[in-house]
């Protein structure tokens, strides 16, 4: 399993602790070959070397470690137009056993559907993933490049976005980029931590 763990430029890599009064937010962008996962200033990729379950149990964990101490987990959803590829089954599976962490964990989780994560990164529902990455880089000042850096680019955009559910906007965004917070499956709890 190959990991990476990028800060972005200029912001702390120390995280808050769950239960402060900042809440910690926790973005992920899950794959089979290349889960990107992000929080305020940082990035992580995590790159596992096996298939099937072995495969599956190594980002169980990876991902494990990261969102254990979060207040609110936000994941890319499915794109359903993907549904024929290979994998498909496996990367469901991933989705399930990273849902049920939460579940059993008590963390809030949302379910950012990919057509609202371009249009919260970038106002466009269609846009590349070169487009969601030039937006993180604009927006944020963070440097995404590199092919695993659209992971990560599309799981920063998906913290940010549970940062402004949250009401905690990490940057002021146009309406035309917040009307995406309407199209995600938000829990029906707001994290203390954000009351």
């Amino acid at each position: 399993m190959s990991l990476t763990v990028t800060p972005a430029t200029g912001m702390p890599l120390t995280l808050p602790a769950a239960g402060t009064s900042t809440a910690l937010v926790v973005g992920l962008d899950l794959s089979l070959t290349s889960t990107g996962i992000a929080g305020n200033g940082w990035t992580a990729n995590v790159r596992p070397k096996t298939r099937g379950d072995a495969r599956l149990r190594t980002l169980q964990i990876a991902v494990a470690d990261y969102i254990k101490a979060a207040d609110l987990v936000v994941m890319e959803g499915p794109s359903y137009g993907h549904a024929a590829l290979a994998g498909h089954e496996e990367l469901a599976g991933l989705r399930i056993l990273v849902r049920q962490y939460c579940y059993r964990h008590h963390i809030p989780y949302a379910i950012m559907p990919p057509s609202c994560l371009k249009v919260y990164a970038t106002g466009n529902g269609r846009a590349s993933k070169d487009g969601v990455r030039s937006a993180i880089t604009d927006r944020y000042g963070y440097l995404t490049e590199g092919t695993a850096r659209y992971d990560e680019a599309d799981a920063y955009a998906a913290m940010a976005a549970g940062y402004d559910w949250l009401g905690q906007p990490l940057r002021a965004l146009p309406e035309s980029h917040r009307r995406a917070l309407a199209g995600v499956k938000w829990p029906e709890q707001i994290p203390a931590v954000a009351q």
